[in-house]
C-alpha cells in the first residue's frame, strides 16, 4: 500500500507547539495550499490542509517558520475520529509530517518578523556536513585537480 502526502504552502498561522503527558512535543498547523487552476472569476483559491508534526521535528519546525512561511511537507494521510463534550462523533483527516524543508531565507519573511537562526551544521550548507567537519567536495565553485592516476578505477 502507498500512502504519500507531498505539500508546498504557507502557513496560515504559528505552529501550535504542545507536549503529551509523557513529554512528547507535537505541533499542528493548518498549510494553505494553492490550487493550480483559477475559478470562473479568475481569482486563484487555495486548500487548508490541517498537518501535524511529532518529536524533535516539531520542536524544529516551531522554532524556524513563523505564519506566512513558504515550507515543503513530505507525509502520509492519516484519518482518526474521537467523540467532542456534546457526545458527537468529530472525523479528522490530516498530514502526519515526517519530512519538511524550509522554502525560503529568512531574510524574505512575510510578516518581517525576526527568526532564530538556525544551529551550527543544520542543512546541507556547502563545505560543511552534519557533524561540523569540512565537506571535501562542498561546493565553493573551484575545480578539482585530479590526473587519471589519481582514480582507483
Amino acid at each position: 500500500m502507498l500512502n504519500r502526502a507531498v505539500l508546498t504552502g504557507r502557513l496560515t498561522k504559528d505552529v501550535d507547539l504542545r507536549y503529551t503527558q509523557s513529554g512528547t512535543a507535537v505541533g499542528s498547523f493548518i498549510l494553505a495550499v494553492d490550487r493550480t487552476f483559477k475559478n470562473q472569476q479568475g481569482e486563484r483559491e487555495a486548500d487548508f490542509v490541517n498537518c501535524v508534526i511529532w518529536r524533535k521535528s516539531a520542536e524544529n519546525f516551531a522554532n524556524f517558520v513563523r505564519k506566512g512561511s513558504l515550507v515543503g511537507i513530505d507525509g502520509r494521510i492519516q484519518t482518526r475520529n474521537y467523540e467532542n463534550q456534546q457526545g458527537n462523533r468529530v472525523y479528522v483527516t490530516e498530514i502526519v509530517v515526517e519530512n519538511f524543508a524550509l522554502l525560503q531565507s529568512r531574510n524574505d519573511g512575510q510578516n518581517g518578523a525576526s527568526q532564530t537562526p538556525p544551529p551550527a551544521g543544520y542543512g546541507n550548507q556547502p563545505g560543511n556536513s552534519s557533524n561540523g567537519v569540512a565537506d571535501p567536495f562542498g561546493g565553493n565553485g573551484d575545480s578539482i585537480d585530479i590526473s587519471d592516476d589519481d582514480l582507483p578505477f
